[in-house]
């Protein structure tokens, strides 16, 4: 797009409910960067209070339909990226504005590369819009959401601010406290001197939150159909930076961030026999209960300690970003029988008090009604925010693992959350591996972490068994007695997709990429209708069926489990490409694929027509012409596929389905999509 053009996004993909804004630019010195932020607008063209005004120390706003998810590295910078639910935006807001600043100082002519991409809920691009002119300012508005007819769309803004974010805050009717302290997360928690290599030191300008003054200020047109640049809310008279406003305090300091290497040093011991010392040692585990108690020790102190993984695992919870201390075992008043939940985390920000109950499940062990029941009437009864369930199982949209009734008298709401010791172990494997965090204890304190949840004894291993249903409908596929309608079937979509939101979160974590499962469903459908027509198809078909998309990647990632011929197959569709004639587009693609296994099956795909021509690698390498269909048919694209037996038991053990559909996927990835990533020979 260019600069003031705009576009319905009912236009672009039938899947518009929700999307994914992203801002990135890149720096030549890799030290340059930005904060975003959102702000949500009424009818005239105003915040209509501090909870409309999203940015670092408020990443949730909106009823959490604006949240904003953090940065990503790329390859030469920093990607941000903002989750929208558009569905959920409140009635009465028009405009959404995203928006980026940079600290006391700095201008955006420091950065290049400067854009701004829309995709949806499945990741898929619909807009990409090139930002420049901005060499001389602070704080830049890249986009607008906004309402026309009852449809939303999207504006290419690219409007600069010399004055900074407290200039474009306030023609938006926010209100800078001069006075208000503002510390970056960065800056919240000390950090030992003696691992501090600071590269730049400098003060912020001011970004505390948003609050809306006694009186309106006058209404802001709002934006029509024409592709045209809105007013300039705010520029400078003359060539060269207006003043900036006084800043608050928010010291910041550039620091190279750490991350700790894959392969470990080579080891002293005198022999394999020797075990290096644990922070966290597992080898007196032996109960259940002491795995919950000594888990949700170890992972609630890491979370006290390093800021970046505290924040990274509350921070969709609604908590603040602030000063964190966890406790455990706290005992708690409840009618005649107090309790004691496994764990309690405070965040303290600007004397306000943030709380979460925590119940915590290892081993497989599900988590029991009635205890999470008593805790949200205990958290409500105290005034706390929320209660957070952690076990190996995984959450999934409109199927909770535990009823709950929540008194909807009360003034004071309780949220109820549940993370997955898979998710702990993914944030863990983010920071440590791929994004860095602030000092290298913090970096030794998450690799402890990591030994400890992933070893044998620690019962931390995320989603591991099928459940009661899978033998059942195994067999009632291959005797073909299983009925549409079965409530088995049911529940082996339920936990198949469990096992797919798993291996997106362990694969993710082990690339740095974001990996996400692909729904094909309209946004707003009913998640159980949806879950009982694949339910259906299972029954007639004999499938299991799913996508994932793997940021980077030309397609999707298709896996497909056979219960009939207990094979699984993983699959991609590589576009055809343009240059070159057809002979020549063949060649490249069977000499990318020269370490990819022999038996990769590669089919050709015709435009209009049927499958077209299909064969092994092994028999394709001496003679590429074989992919070309006969009668000259245009060629779109290939499908490449690997095959696999498919593990029999419902559990994780070396002959099951669960371990053999991670491998299945680690085989595909590794010796299939990374050389089709590759450019061409």
């Amino acid at each position: 797009m260019v600069k003031g053009a705009n576009v319905g996004l009912a236009t672009l993909s039938e899947d518009v409910g929700s999307v994914v804004v992203s801002l990135g630019w890149s720096s030549t010195t890799g030290e340059g960067d930005a904060d975003v932020s959102v702000l949500l607008l009424d009818g005239d063209g105003k915040v209509r209070s501090d909870v409309d005004f999203c940015f670092y120390n408020n990443p949730v706003a909106g009823n959490g339909s604006v949240q904003l998810l953090g940065k990503t590295p790329t390859a030469d910078g920093s990607e941000d990226r903002i989750s929208f639910d558009l569905d959920a935006v409140p009635q009465d807001i028009e405009k959404v504005v995203v928006a980026a600043s940079r600290y006391a100082g700095s201008r955006f002519g420091e950065l290049d590369d400067l854009r701004l991409t829309l995709a949806d809920s499945a990741g898929e691009g619909l807009v990409r819009f090139a930002v420049e002119g901005t060499d001389d300012v602070s704080a830049v508005i890249f986009g607008e959401l906004y309402r026309r007819s009852g449809e939303w769309k999207f504006r290419a803004v690219g409007q600069g601010y010399a004055s900074g974010l407290a200039g474009l805050a306030t023609d938006y009717g926010v209100d800078i406290d001069d006075d208000a302290e503002q510390e970056s997360p960065e800056a919240e928690a000390p950090e030992p001197d003696t691992v501090e290599q600071p590269a730049a030191t400098g003060q912020d300008g001011p970004e505390p939150p948003a609050r809306v003054p006694a009186q309106s200020r006058s209404a802001d047109p709002v934006p029509g159909s024409a592709p045209e640049p809105p007013a300039a809310p705010q520029e400078p008279a003359a060539p060269g930076p207006a003043p900036v406003p006084k800043p608050a305090r928010r010291p910041r300091t550039a620091k190279k961030k750490v991350t700790l290497p894959r392969t470990a040093k080579k080891s002293l011991a005198d022999n394999d026999t020797w075990r290096s010392a644990r922070l966290f040692p597992v080898s007196a585990l032996k109960s259940d209960r002491e795995r919950e108690t000594r888990a949700t020790s170890v992972v609630l102190s890491v979370m006290a300690q390093v800021p970046e993984f505290g924040r990274r695992l509350t921070a969709g919870f609604g908590a603040p970003a602030g000063r964190m201390e966890t406790f455990t075992e706290v005992t708690l008043p409840h009618g005649e029988s107090p309790r004691r939940p496994d764990g309690v985390v405070r965040v303290e920000r600007a004397g306000k008090l943030w709380t979460a109950l925590v119940e915590t499940k290892t081993n497989g062990n599900a988590l029991k009604p009635d205890q999470v029941q008593a805790y949200m009437d205990i958290a409500a009864r105290r005034g706390y925010e929320a209660v957070i369930t952690l076990s190996n199982d995984v959450a999934l949209e409109g199927s909770p693992l535990v009823d709950v009734r929540i008194d909807r008298r009360r003034k004071h709401k309780v949220a109820l959350w549940h993370l997955s010791w898979a998710e702990v172990v993914h944030q863990a494997q983010m920071l440590i591996r791929h994004e860095g965090v602030g000092n290298a204890a913090h970096a030794w304190l998450l690799q402890e972490l990591l030994q400890y949840l992933q070893h044998e004894n620690s019962g931390c291993h995320g989603f591991q068994n099928m459940g009661a249903a899978w033998v059942p409908v195994r067999r009632g596929i291959d005797e073909e007695t299983l009925c549409q309608g079965d409530a088995r079937a049911l529940e082996v979509i339920e936990n198949w997709e469990r096992l797919v939101r798993q291996v997106c979160l362990r694969l993710g974590g082990e690339l740095g990429q974001k990996v996400l499962p692909v729904q094909r469903a309209r946004r707003g459908s009913d998640p159980g209708a949806r879950r009982a027509e694949l339910a259906d198809r299972l029954c007639e078909q004999g499938r299991l069926n799913a996508e994932i998309r793997i940021e980077g990647t030309p397609g999707v990632l298709a896996i497909t489990a056979d219960l009939r011929t207990g094979k699984l197959r993983t699959s991609i569709e590589v576009p055809a490409e343009e240059a070159g004639y057809p002979l020549t587009r063949a060649k490249r693609l069977v000499r990318r694929l020269a370490e990819a296994p022999a038996d990769l099956h590669i089919e050709t795909l015709v435009d209009g027509q049927g499958p077209g021509p299909r064969g092994t690698l092994e028999r394709l390498r001496p003679e590429p012409a074989d992919l070309l269909p006969k009668d000259g048919a245009q060629v779109t694209g290939f499908r490449l596929s690997l095959f696999k037996g498919m593990g029999n038991g419902r559990g994780s053990a070396e002959t099951g389905f669960i371990r053999s559909v991670d491998e299945a996927v680690d085989r595909f990835h590794a010796q299939v999509v990374t050389h089709v990533e590759a450019p061409a020979v």
